[in-house]
């Protein structure tokens, strides 16, 4: 019998005073999905939702007995999240499917776990564990599990014509949990229905592209991505620069110890052209910090070989850090990727390495004078003394940021004199 009840998070009092409240009184409540794959797969559990054979109305008022906050978070859905400590725990009524349109669908509550588990997608995704901790599986994922197979339930083309976002969603599980190719069946059933990603919402298709690129290594995924023609369907940028810088990313991320950052690894599919970049960061209505975080890598200059410290201060002056580190850190892992054959490189990693330090360590120094200074030297309000503060400016950052205030005020004086 495979079971999860070892684990600390199903020891978890919250988690039991949950489960006995759902399982009492003819309720069955089994927790489903995510947990129970994750802790057979030994890595963290995650969030807790749960599964139960009660109707939403039922576990609001159970809950409300016993002194549980109930959020209606999706109840049209079938889902309440109770709250116990700060803790949430999401619980469903068993579902089945009435109709689907690809981008929504249309439940009804039921009371069979067969059925539940069948509209789910995967089947790692649709493994339940019992209030004893037993593992329930009714289609077949914990064979799937032990050889790392990520595989539709059933048919693959039937249940990508009920969601078509499962298509990102077999990459990306395929990225976090796959091993050896892709199923054949479910990466066959993708590339045929590739177009259909078009009738998805922006948000949706970059919420799973964003996931998919925060996987430890995404780069196989994305590589079945591109044979199977998904990746130019959602991202048409990479068709002609491709996902080749991705293991070199990869490996500087574990080398030097860097958060994987989804955008960067983006920065390092597309070509650095922000009108094309600007058109991504609407197509996929990115927020503001992300299309900001693109439009300043693309116009940030590349990194020399023979950039100086001071020189690479006033980069950071006039653009700000985030354009010139991502530069920097893609440079990097290119760099040290062609080392292994090319020695001559690793003057040049040495170099992005220093820079990087020194960015990590840069503060924007202040510009000592102000627009209320070239008035009071008897300039007139109006376009001059901004175009003076600026000539001053320009001066002040050439300088290395060296010219104090007193000398300032005396180019000010010389310019006005002029």
């Amino acid at each position: 019998m495979t079971s999860v009840a070892d684990r600390d998070w199903f020891r978890e009092p919250a988690l039991r005073r949950v489960l006995t409240m759902l399982n009492a009184d003819g309720g069955e409540a089994r927790i489903a999905g995510g947990a129970v794959r994750n802790s057979l797969m030994n890595l963290p559990a995650g969030d807790i939702d749960i599964a139960t054979t009660l109707v939403p109305a039922e576990v609001v008022a159970r809950a409300k007995a016993a002194g549980i906050k109930a959020v209606p978070t999706g109840i049209e859905h079938g889902t309440v999240t109770l709250v116990i400590g700060g803790v949430p725990f999401e619980v469903t009524t068993l579902r089945r499917d009435m109709e689907t349109d690809g981008r929504r669908a249309q439940v009804a509550f039921g009371t069979s776990w067969q059925d539940d588990a069948e509209r789910r997608d995967l089947t790692i995704n649709a493994l339940y564990a019992t209030m004893e901790g037993e593992v329930v599986d009714l289609v077949g994922g914990l064979p799937d599990i032990e050889s790392r197979t990520i595989r539709f339930i059933g048919d693959a083309a039937k249940r990508i014509a009920e969601d078509h976002l499962r298509i990102l969603r077999f990459f990306r599980f395929f990225a976090l949990y796959g091993s050896g190719r892709p199923d054949a069946d479910g990466l066959r059933a993708c590339a045929r229905a590739k177009d259909k990603l078009q009738s998805l919402s922006a948000e949706r298709v970059w919420s799973e592209t964003k996931k998919l690129l925060a996987a430890p290594d995404p780069f196989r995924a994305l590589l079945w991505m591109r044979q199977s023609g998904v990746l130019t369907e959602i991202l048409p940028e990479t068709e002609k620069w491709g996902i080749d810088a991705i293991p070199g990313l990869v490996a500087a991320e574990q080398a030097f110890g860097w958060t994987p950052e989804p955008l960067l690894r983006l920065a390092a599919m597309v070509p650095p052209d922000a009108e094309r970049l600007a058109a991504l960061a609407a197509r996929l209505k990115l927020s503001r910090a992300e299309a900001a975080f693109l439009g300043d890598w693309a116009a940030a200059p590349e990194i020399p070989a023979t950039l100086a410290d001071t020189a690479f201060d006033r980069m950071l002056y006039r653009s700000g850090p985030q354009g010139p580190v991502a530069r920097l850190k893609l440079a990097l892992a290119s760099a040290r990727s062609k080392a292994e054959n090319d020695p001559t490189q690793m003057a040049y990693v040495g170099l992005c390495q220093r820079l990087l330090a020194s960015a990590e360590r840069w503060t924007r120094p202040s510009f000592p004078l102000s627009g209320a200074d070239v008035l009071a030297a008897g300039v007139p309000a109006g376009p001059k003394v901004g175009d003076l503060l600026a000539a001053l400016e320009k001066d002040w950052v050439e300088t290395n940021f060296n010219l104090d205030r007193d000398t300032l005020l005396s180019r000010l004086a010389e310019k006005i004199g002029r």
